[in-house]
């Protein structure tokens, strides 16, 4: 049985206008991600990692191209539209957690069933059950500052688990964090790609993109290698 396309893009191209000169951050690229994909978007800086992660987010729109999410023509979207589909389809974790400071746990993993107009009951029982999943049963009442890097972490995963999106994006997740703490989080992201999560991560570490099972590899905005579980699916290297 063929693996559904989660995510297809085709012909993606994302330009800006620097002064007097045209930047091309990303140039015509072509991209499949299956349901249930453990992706790496990796490659130097200025490589285009952080555009593609954006666009992919519906945090930003392509210049040119077309973009499906689940079926959905999000490169024809408004913004609301956009926002829509940020919240219901796709979970974020990033570097710096973008945990609110003065917010116990469980509030801030409640805080995006807010927009979906949760009832309280609801969001809080399924805040609980998440924050459970990633081994934060013990520090629902704890805030931010009270709590360590990769606890920090722990809640941001489980914010982005709360509304059941399709993918987790999750931009340089471990980059905060020390070697150690970098295993748990990892072991995590490994636990829930095994129960079904589809997952992308943008990474400049190669032992971290070596954890998942897919690396796509961008250079001047576009991609030169497409590499699944060690054997290469498309280069033009």
């Amino acid at each position: 049985m063929t693996t559904p396309v989660l995510i297809s893009l085709k012909g993606i191209s994302r330009t800006y206008r620097m002064g007097g000169e045209t930047l091309h951050a990303l140039d015509g690229v072509d991209l499949d991600i299956l349901t249930n994909d453990y992706v790496a978007i990796i490659g130097s800086s200025g490589s285009g990692k952080s555009t593609m992660m954006n666009i992919m987010g519906c945090l930003d729109t392509p210049s040119a191209g077309q973009y499906t999410l689940d079926g959905e023509a999000v490169s024809e979207m408004t913004g609301k539209q956009l926002a829509s589909v940020r919240n219901r389809k796709i979970g974020f974790i990033f570097q710096s957690f973008n945990l609110l400071p003065r917010v116990d746990a469980l509030h801030n993993v409640m805080q995006p069933l807010v927009y979906q107009q949760v009832s309280y009951r609801k969001r809080k029982k399924r805040a609980e059950e998440m924050l459970e999943r990633v081994g934060l049963a013990g520090r629902m009442g704890h805030q931010p500052n009270e709590l360590s890097g990769g606890q920090r972490q722990r809640v941001a995963i489980a914010r982005a688990l709360v509304t059941a999106p399709s993918i987790l994006l999750a931009d340089e997740p471990t980059g905060n964090l020390d070697s150690a703490t970098t295993v748990d989080i990892l072991n995590l992201f490994d636990e829930l790609h095994r129960e079904g999560q589809t997952i992308i991560m943008v990474t400049h570490e190669p032992d971290i993109a070596d954890r998942c099972h897919r690396q796509v590899r961008l250079k001047d905005g576009q991609v030169i290698e497409d590499v699944r579980s060690g054997q290469p699916t498309n280069s033009s290297l």
